[in-house]
């Protein structure tokens, strides 16, 4: 509870910092492009919300330093594991100008950082062939930090509307720490418990009005903490089932992989390059787009904190089987199987505008 709680009130605090002293510093921490094919609010939005979230980390790791001093060196190398992809997120978000690339390769640099600091290591997947080759170091760790690097982005690629990406994180790292009690891993409890504090502290500025954005700083923080995590409790605990993570984080993960899909192979672009397509922005233009009214900006940032609950209904139906199944390899992969049909068969419909019409929220007409 005191993890918890300290790192919520932190959050809550520092973020409220960044809000109300806006004018301070807006001019190069806010979000000044409302045209781009991702931009969907009306005014410039501080995009610095991740300072929060590692700020509530650090007060996770001194609360642990006097609670739980076996796991305090673990947790303070955790969050100094993070600093590569945090403060290459932290640039972008300032500059604007860091190169998708970059990002990426730090990313990379946190992952290895987190293999040779805290022996975060992939050893096996369940899958025949695959196993044998995570034998190999090297094999180990390269699929070690890019299942790192990929849960970063992933998270950054649904962090497109208010409550989008905190809220699915939460979901998951619910199921983490879930299943590290049971565990009895402290080390996994402790990190999990403390985001989700912060995370609750930054999001009552987030949603629903947006006073704030996570930024790249905090969807890549929040993902290399998930995807480490995840990639921790399989290194730590050999008989929970590498399906478990996969299932638990599958619509970040789902979305990531079908955009590179959808972008290199079916569009010829790079998947790096933005567009607006991704399911989120189906979900607001097919959807919730003509839900109330006009394009004036308090409606428009309405419909932006409207499509959010669409998608937490979606990632949970991921995150709760996976915390029910989460020793049982079958039905786990079966579960996955059921969430990738589902997103397809959603996105074409969305696509074809098909949807049912008692899921399309309308503005009612005056008679």
């Amino acid at each position: 509870m005191a993890y918890v709680l300290g790192a919520f009130v932190v959050s809550l605090i520092v973020t409220l910092l960044l809000v109300r002293y806006r004018r301070l510093h807006v001019a190069f921490s806010g979000d000044t492009d409302f045209e781009g094919v991702q931009k969907f609010h009306t005014k410039a939005v501080p995009r610095v919300g991740g300072i929060a979230l590692l700020i509530g980390m650090g007060v996770t790791t001194l609360i642990a330093a006097f609670r739980d001093p076996e796991v305090v060196t673990a947790v303070g190398l955790l969050v100094l594991a993070s600093l590569p992809v945090f403060l290459g997120g932290l640039a972008d978000d300032i500059t604007k100008k860091v190169r998708a690339r970059v990002r990426l390769s730090l990313a990379l640099i946190s992952g290895a950082l987190a293999y040779y600091w805290l022996g975060a290591e992939v050893t096996h997947l369940d899958i025949i062939g695959i196993d044998w080759l995570l034998q190999f170091g090297v094999v180990s760790f390269l699929v070690t930090i890019f299942a790192i690097a990929g849960s970063a982005n992933a998270i950054n690629i649904i962090d497109g509307y208010n409550g989008l990406a905190s809220v699915v994180s939460a979901m998951i790292l619910s199921g983490i720490a879930y299943v590290s009690f049971y565990l009895g891993d402290r080390l996994l409890v402790v990190t999990s418990v403390g985001m989700l504090g912060a995370i609750s502290g930054f999001l009552i500025w987030n949603y629903p009005r947006g006073l704030i954005f996570l930024g790249d700083c905090g969807a890549y923080f929040i993902g290399f903490m998930i995807g480490t995590l995840c990639v921790l409790m399989l290194a730590r605990h050999p008989h929970v089932s590498p399906w478990f993570p996969l299932l638990l984080c599958i619509y970040p993960v789902f979305e990531t992989l079908f955009s590179i899909y959808r972008k290199k192979l079916v569009r010829g672009k790079s998947p790096g390059a933005p567009d607006g397509v991704h399911l989120h922005m189906l979900v607001y233009k097919r959807m919730v787009r003509w839900a109330v009214g006009t394009d004036e900006a308090r409606l428009i940032n309405q419909r932006n904190a409207m499509t959010s609950p669409y998608l937490w209904i979606l990632s949970s139906m991921g995150t709760i089987p996976a915390v029910l199944f989460w020793q049982y390899d079958y039905v786990l992969m079966a579960f996955v199987f059921l969430f990738s049909v589902s997103y397809v068969i959603l996105y074409r419909r969305l696509v074809l505008f098909k949807m049912p019409r008692w899921m399309v929220l309308e503005k009612k007409r005056r008679r």
